[in-house]
């Protein structure tokens, strides 16, 4: 009797080893096969700003699984390193190929801000008539002609008139971001201004015959607007 006690133990300590060993190697091979599936993406330690250079010590490698990798991932910092963002990247966000640039894209950038169904046209300035060069990429301008008097016309005064109304600065000489560590000022004679097409015409007009000067509209957003 005593011998059948033992061999029952025996049996049944047998299966919980077995069942032991079995639900271990289970779990060996899954944390296996997630690490096998984990992936080198390149993510910002710190928040990168738009315009700005990517350098090496604000980037590091984080690992994440395979299945959830955006296909424009970038994977290594040296894949990064020397370009710029195209946008804000937060702390811990991944870095896409699509939101960064190298500094030759900014020179082909002009004709992708002009908006559908609009034409991008470039008026000279002065410094008075640019507000002082205080005039950047994205401000709102009026554009307002002054037509001189008539040769021998004493009596007739110069007169200024509005020609066309908040019209969008697509670039201040060949400056199309506002001004930044790696945009510095500089001073310009050009303004380069996003109108209809049917307006073009206007401009050119405007600008090869009279003087034109630009009124720059506030960035400021009432209170009532954002209502």
């Amino acid at each position: 009797m005593r011998s059948k006690i033992i061999l029952f133990a025996a049996l049944i300590m047998g299966l919980i080893t077995t069942f032991l060993f079995f639900n271990y190697m289970k779990q060996y091979d899954q944390a296996t096969t997630v690490n096998e599936n984990m992936v080198d993406v390149v993510v910002a330690k710190q928040q990168i700003k738009r315009n700005q250079k990517l350098q090496a010590d604000m980037l590091e490698i984080k690992q994440v699984p395979l299945l959830g990798v955006h296909p424009q991932a970038i994977k290594s910092i040296q894949g990064a390193d020397g370009k710029f963002a195209d946008a804000t990247i937060e702390t811990g966000e991944v870095l896409l190929s699509h939101r960064v640039k190298t500094s030759k894209d900014e020179s082909a950038i002009v004709a992708k801000k002009v908006q559908n169904g609009f034409r991008a046209v470039s008026v000279g300035i002065n410094l008075v008539q640019s507000v002082s060069n205080l005039i950047e990429p994205d401000d709102y301008v009026d554009v307002i002609v002054t037509i001189p008097p008539k040769e021998g016309n004493d009596k007739q005064i110069e007169a200024s008139t509005m020609l066309l109304e908040k019209i969008r600065v697509l670039a201040v000489g060949r400056r199309m971001v506002e001004v930044d560590d790696q945009h510095p000022y500089a001073e310009y004679t050009s303004v380069t201004l996003e109108v209809k097409p049917e307006d073009v015409p206007k401009i050119i007009n405007a600008d090869d015959r009279f003087n034109v000067s630009l009124a720059l509209h506030s960035r400021v957003v009432p209170e009532a607007a954002k209502k």
